[in-house]
């Protein structure tokens, strides 16, 4: 008969092995990749963006990055690397925020050179806080950091062991999944006019017009948040673009009273980019055959797609790059589109406020 004693040491010893048994399985495949690359022969299974890109930046091989909101998951990593000759993964973050993609870019730059970096500005992103957001939206700061004292939230997390590591092995080892499709959420979306209007909260009334200087303050802080992301690292080519957000969009920001300072924001961090040797600037807001066919939208900015493909395909063609003789042109040309599409387009549309 076991005594107490002996019962209680071959639990605890049973115990320890099974733990450590855990920890080593989930170090050994590391589906969030925290520790290294994939093990020879799997892939590198991006879809959860919160918890894989950080460990992707420390510990995958690359010298480009596609840096952005959700507008850029959908592009496909070997495009670039295709079209500009370099090693492409996605550096990405919900909504944008100028603050929150320097934290991504910093920890990029800690153990690699960067030879491009192809970044969506967002609109919303030149008036947003400087403040970093990803302890505030509740994101697993145990993966951010450094201390892996507080690892054992990823390796002794049951999700991760379930379902996470199967899912990597699957789709591994089974089917014809795109590494370069990282973070891809496109495939499993439905893109039309109806689904873009249905997803559009319209004001019912036109609030008046902002001063185009309304958010000065916030703009000043994410212009110097770029510029020191430039500066710091001129051995790198920053190609910034403007991605071509739907007519519903512009339809938005006047109806909020925020389009004079939309276009103001965007002069002014144009304008102060514009200044860096390693810089470039393409816009594509404007392009109009595009942002008024609402086919092409699920909401009033995510496209199919087809339009990350039609962006890659302009920026590596080097097509619409602003320059300080034209960049005012083409910006005060988008507030005339704008208008536009208020009076032309949008009707088709709505009515007084209301979906036909």
């Amino acid at each position: 008969m076991i005594s107490d004693g002996k019962f209680i040491k071959s639990f605890f010893i049973r115990t320890l092995i099974l733990l450590a048994a855990i920890i080593g399985a989930v170090v050994l495949f590391d589906p969030f990749y925290q520790y290294h690359r994939p093990l020879p022969g799997l892939k590198a299974v991006l879809t959860d963006k919160e918890y894989q890109c950080v460990g992707t930046l420390r510990n995958f091989d690359y010298n480009a990055l596609i840096v952005g909101s959700s507008v850029c998951e959908n592009y496909n990593n070997g495009w670039f690397d295709q079209g500009f000759d370099c090693q492409t993964i996605k550096a990405i973050r919900s909504y944008g925020a100028t603050a929150d993609l320097k934290v991504l870019l910093d920890i990029a730059y800690e153990n690699h050179e960067l030879d491009y970096v192809f970044y969506n500005i967002d609109p919303s992103s030149l008036s947003a806080s400087d403040e970093p957001t990803y302890v505030s939206t509740g994101c697993p700061m145990y993966l951010y950091d450094k201390n892996h004292f507080n690892d054992y939230q990823y390796t002794l997390n049951k999700d991760v062991m379930m379902e996470k590591i199967p899912y990597m092995l699957a789709f591994s080892l089974i089917g014809d999944y795109d590494e370069g499709d990282s973070y891809n959420w496109a495939q499993w979306k439905y893109f039309g006019a109806d689904m873009a209007t249905g997803m559009y909260a319209r004001k019912p009334s036109v609030a008046q017009m902002q001063p185009e200087t309304a958010t000065a303050d916030a703009l000043k802080k994410n212009i110097a948040l770029l510029t020191e992301m430039v500066e710091t690292h001129p051995d790198t080519t920053f190609k910034f673009f403007f991605s071509p957000y739907s007519m519903l969009w512009w339809d938005n920001a006047y109806r909020t009273g925020e389009l004079d300072s939309v276009i103001y924001n965007e002069k002014q961090t144009v304008k102060a980019l514009l200044a860096y040797d390693n810089v470039e600037i393409y816009y594509y807001q404007d392009a109009k055959e595009i942002i008024t066919n609402l086919d092409l939208y699920m909401d009033m900015i995510h496209f199919s797609k087809d339009i990350n493909y039609w962006v890659y395909d302009k920026l590596a063609k080097g097509e619409d790059r602003l320059t300080v003789e034209n960049y005012e042109e083409r910006l005060d040309g988008m507030r005339v589109l704008s208008d536009e599409i208020v009076r032309n387009e949008i009707p088709k549309f709505y009515k007084n406020g209301d979906s036909e």
